[in-house]
């Protein structure tokens, strides 16, 4: 560690999400250290074929000491991430990573609403729910659905092709299975208006609310009682796997007509859940590995995000129709800007010489001029105004951010990320 001059993040963690999250910076060209308790875990990283070299260290990552000899005090650490299967180890890195560094960004993820209020008492800058999450992106399902695939895109690597909008999302949705990820998800969908059964065999669970049905679902009988033949949708959403896909695997067989929703618990049945033909397979893992990349890639893409929702059908529509002329069926990426003497020192110098410059000249090619990227701006943010999808012809200025969507930047031949 004393040798490293580059910034890096300490990973903390290297399962699914860390395994994900580690691919993707080193995909930027972003240095990473690791530390796991786990010796197989650590033998694994130095197997996997990444192109830029991981330091591993096997230890337990909630002991300060540990922390501070994977370079956490180290000046080019920029943040902490604390991505492992234990909240109460998450909880102590992140307080660890606080106390002895102030100002180092910590990520933390958490499926517990008490360890989430105690990692934000003390500061920690983002804290992802998997289930929280994936309950704000499946809600878009049923209540935008273009807008739910332009998410889609700018989130997922690997995301769904525009034929696959669900225009017919709108109707009764069946959850199956009523803990943490199904009042997640209910709290969303009350928020939107949509149409639920609430399905669970501990009817304690259920007390309080409206329209629920005492079982799994994993019996037709059930399913039945729910509503299934009429319905547009059903989630299974328990805590077994086998359960969830008895569950989608029935609902098929009465009516296959339904978007179909499973949760996968364990990551050794991923080739199970690849197979199911459910419409969405929600992965805990996954899911926080794409909203922590977005959050470090893009700082000003989450913002976008949030701005997008304030708007129509309409206009979703039309910003993914853009989106599908830019990048096809690959994957588009996104990336910010400053102007300033470190992204764009060339566009510094012509403000030096009184030259005025558009922002559409950060997106020519560098190799040659005559060509624009394929890429377009997402968001634009000067002294704390925003503007989204700004025009090409927009005069440039000191210190602005731009968010830009498109290929990626490297790959497309611009050399100022």
């Amino acid at each position: 560690m004393r040798n490293f001059n580059e910034p890096f993040y300490l990973v903390c963690g290297y399962g699914v999400t860390g395994t994900a999250i580690i691919a993707g910076l080193c995909q930027r060209g972003i240095r990473s250290v690791v530390v796991d308790i786990d010796q197989e875990r650590i033998d694994a990283l130095k197997m996997d074929d990444l192109p830029i070299r991981v330091p591993g260290l096997c230890a337990n990552a909630s002991l300060p000491d540990v922390l501070d000899d994977a370079g956490l005090q180290h000046a080019t650490c920029i943040g902490v991430l604390a991505l492992t299967d234990d909240d109460n180890v998450n909880l102590s890195i992140a307080i660890a990573s606080k106390l002895l560094q102030p100002e180092r960004v910590v990520v933390s993820r958490t499926e517990s609403d008490v360890h989430a209020r105690n990692l934000a008492s003390f500061g920690t800058n983002h804290i992802i729910d998997p289930f929280r999450a994936y309950a704000e992106y499946l809600s878009l399902v049923a209540k935008s659905p273009y807008m739910h695939l332009v998410y889609d895109w700018l989130v997922n690597p690997y995301h769904r092709p525009v034929s696959s909008v669900y225009k017919k999302a709108s109707g009764r949705w069946i959850i199956c299975g009523f803990g943490r990820f199904g009042r997640a998800l209910y709290d969303d969908f009350a928020q939107a208006n949509v149409e639920m059964v609430l399905l669970d065999d501990n009817p304690a669970v259920l007390e309080g609310y409206e329209n629920t049905v005492l079982g799994l679902g994993t019996e037709a009988e059930t399913l039945l009682k729910a509503g299934v033949e009429d319905a547009v949708a059903v989630v299974a959403g328990t805590h077994n796997d086998a359960d969830n896909m008895s569950i989608i695997m029935t609902a098929m067989e009465i009516n296959p007509k339904l978007v179909t929703v499973v949760r996968q618990n364990l990551s050794s049945n991923r080739l199970v859940f690849e197979n199911s033909r459910a419409d969405f397979v929600m992965e805990p893992g996954r899911i926080i590995a794409n909203r922590i990349l977005a959050k470090l890639k893009t700082p000003l893409l989450p913002v976008f995000i949030e701005r997008m929702q304030h708007h129509d059908e309409v206009w979703a529509h039309t910003l993914l129709n853009r989106m599908s002329n830019i990048a096809g069926d690959r994957e588009l990426d996104s990336w910010s800007v400053k102007v300033n003497e470190v992204s764009a020192p060339a566009v510094m110098a012509m403000f030096e010489q009184d030259m005025t410059v558009k922002l559409q000249a950060l997106m020519k090619n560098s190799r040659d001029r005559r060509h624009s990227l394929p890429c377009f701006p997402l968001l634009h943010r000067r002294d704390g105004e925003l503007s989204m999808l700004p025009g090409e012809l927009l005069e440039l200025q000191p210190g602005m951010k731009y968010c830009f969507a498109g290929s990626h930047p490297r790959r497309a031949g611009w050399n100022g990320y």
